[in-house]
């Protein structure tokens, strides 16, 4: 696809090809960017003027360019003359036309290829009035690499760029290890690394649980271990028949010789499958691989829930919240949701909902597209399969029956805490800060991100402290992340519209941080935005209480077995837990790293030479020019350059 134009030209331009064309159109003039539906409508009929009738993805921009909606049309002039047309439009629809100041067009060769443009561009920009699916986890794969003489199996996560086979997705982690530990059992596969493969002696403990073959130790040949691989191959397509036929016979054949320790293995291994077959499967006879997917929807909340099926098992499945649902008919919310799905996991050939589809047959085609082989979506009505989507459709409206249930009681401790804390109203956004290191090094601050729905773990941010800290001054570190964290608040979102200015602040610590923060804060010019702080009471916390300090020296405690406090403590406590982790991190890498990576030309190899030789990369920044010249590798020039860089001239 064309890389459209950036919306903030002051002129249109306009490129066409045979293919496809992108360009912009700005509809206003400079400055204008309050909420007018008269100014929106002349915007998108400026567009007008210049608009194909052809298929193509188009944008919603306002006035600072953002992207307030991104859609797709048969005809392009047809579907954005309909926005002009304000009596027939929906509320959120007239909301988002009087915010337009632009768009951005795309055309298209075929509808199928605007279809797969839009939820590429849904998921890249997420904006505000496009239904989103709002996951940040990637699903897993089971990985069986092939590109070493012994294939590794193992969990996968993220881009699939390892030579070998890709299985999945499973709905969880939890679903991958029990079939990565059936894996084990039934064909000992090796899971260790290639470097840990590769220093073994003697076999690991997993050889002698029989979880693995031992071929790094040459315990198995490369022809029965790369039978043991198709084996596998096999069990994770679903057709583990004759699997079960072969380990039967070979059971009986060391029964026959009366190797009765072998004949025990294949029987335990056999007893294995069985289990696994039967824990796994799902009535879903000639289904092979499919995806099933249905929606429950109640008070205007949405749920759709995802069983994945491959080769006739069950590997999980789970539950969807879509965002911005307000005002999409059901069928619409479901069609979208199945492109934006589908934009980072490869479909099944076959996808089973629960309704039809208006779209159904364009989605099929841009899937098929995608992917490369025939996508079917059906609607089952009768059998097996009806079933199934039966078995999905109830588990959709017990999740959204608890997911509101856990909402009213998200929202009741909200309205305690606004109470508390004498806040305008509920907050829909709280920021709990914290920092971490050791004695001032590998400094960094953590924020996380809480609101009405839970930890939004999207919002979170790690600050690298890069200004001098003094040893134990956490005034000066949160000084620096909260004076970044609002600089940037002022420059991306000044009139704060977009929902990510704080409506409550959280900081570890007591008076002394408090005091601090408030006027950091003034000092941003930023006055109304609730700070307190969270500290140990007067027993560290051995008594499991905290005090909330307010400013004015305002001080509150709750009774220790308080709903609310214990919200507030999981609060604190997951800003300390991603304030460790990302010290944690930021320490391991620098233990990895020395001065000798920031010096020109100095590979790994010239490295790994200086400090065989010198010892220490500090005996290397403190070791005469004739030194250095003596290292192995090192030429007379290099030495120059080595010495001049660590003992700069005037």
């Amino acid at each position: 696809m064309s890389k459209a134009d950036r919306p903030d030209q002051p002129n249109s331009s306009e490129r066409f090809n045979e293919d496809k064309a992108t360009y912009t159109v700005r509809g206003a003039a400079k400055g204008e960017g309050a909420p007018d539906l008269d100014a929106g409508v002349r915007a998108i009929r400026n567009v007008l003027k210049t608009l194909p009738s052809r298929p193509g993805v188009y944008r919603m921009q306002d006035a600072r360019g953002d992207v307030l909606y991104v859609g797709k049309a048969r005809v392009l002039r047809n579907r954005v003359t309909s926005y002009t047309q304000v009596a027939k439009l929906p509320k959120r629809l007239l909301r988002m036309v009087s915010q337009t100041r632009g768009m951005t067009i795309v055309t298209t060769q075929t509808e199928a290829e605007a279809l797969l443009l839009e939820a590429q561009l849904i998921k890249r920009f997420r904006p505000p009035y496009n239904l989103l699916l709002r996951d940040d986890k990637s699903f897993p794969f089971i990985l069986l690499r092939e590109d070493h003489p012994f294939p590794q199996v193992r969990k996968h996560r993220g881009a699939r760029r390892s030579k070998g086979q890709y299985y999945g997705p499973f709905a969880s982690a939890g679903s991958v290890t029990s079939t990565l530990n059936a894996l084990q059992k039934l064909f000992l596969l090796r899971s260790c690394s290639d470097s840990f493969f590769a220093r073994r002696t003697r076999p690991c403990l997993l050889y002698q649980i029989r979880r693995c073959s031992a071929p790094c130790v040459d315990r198995i040949s490369k022809p029965d271990y790369a039978e043991l691989v198709a084996d596998a191959k096999l069990f994770l397509a679903g057709k583990s028949t004759g699997v079960q036929a072969r380990l039967g016979k070979q059971m009986a054949e060391a029964a026959d010789k009366k190797d009765f320790e072998l004949a025990a293995v294949y029987r335990d291994r056999l007893r294995a499958l069985t289990y696994v077959q039967g824990s796994q499967t799902v009535h879903s006879e000639g289904l092979g691989d499919g995806d099933i997917f249905a929606l429950a929807c109640k008070g205007g909340h949405i749920c759709i829930q995802a069983f994945f099926i491959r080769g006739g098992q069950n590997w999980g499945h789970r539950s969807f919240f879509p965002a911005h649902v307000a005002d999409v008919p059901e069928d619409e919310v479901l069609g979208d949701f199945l492109m934006q799905f589908y934009e980072d996991v490869p479909p099944p050939r076959r996808i089973l909902v629960d309704r039809a589809l208006p779209e159904a047959e364009l989605i099929a085609e841009a899937l098929s597209a995608r992917s490369e082989r025939r996508v079917e979506i059906d609607r089952p009505q009768r059998g097996s399969r009806r079933k199934l989507i039966d078995q999905a459709s109830r588990n959709a409206e017990e999740a959204l029956d608890r997911r509101m249930a856990e909402t009213t009681t998200q929202g009741k401790l909200l309205r305690e805490l606004a109470e508390m804390f004498k806040l305008d109203g509920p907050p829909n956004r709280i920021e709990i800060y914290d920092n971490s290191h050791i004695m001032g090094t590998n400094a960094t601050g953590a924020m996380v991100v809480a609101g009405p729905e839970g930890f939004a773990k999207n919002g979170y941010r790690k600050f690298n402290i890069k200004s001098a800290i003094t040893p134990g001054d956490d005034f000066g570190m949160m000084r620096e992340v909260l004076t970044r964290r609002f600089a940037r608040l002022e420059k991306d979102d000044p009139n704060r519209e977009q929902g990510e200015w704080p409506d409550l602040i959280l900081i570890d610590g007591g008076k002394g941080q408090l005091s601090a923060v408030l006027d950091i804060m003034e000092e941003q010019g930023v006055s109304d935005v609730p700070v307190v702080g969270v500290a140990k009471g007067p027993h560290h916390g051995r008594d499991g209480r905290e005090v909330f300090h307010l400013p004015g020296g305002r001080e509150i405690t709750l009774p220790p077995n308080s709903a609310l406090l214990f919200y507030l403590q999981r609060l604190r406590d997951e800003a300390h837990r991603f304030a460790i982790g990302t010290h944690r991190a930021k320490r391991a890498k620098s233990l990895t790293t020395s001065t000798l990576d920031e010096v020109p030309g100095i590979g790994p190899n010239r490295k790994r030479a200086l400090l065989m030789h010198f010892g220490t990369a500090r005996a290397v920044k403190g070791a005469a020019l004739a030194d250095l010249e003596k290292a192995p590798g090192i030429s007379s020039a290099m030495a120059r350059q080595l010495y001049d860089y660590f003992h700069p001239r005037g």
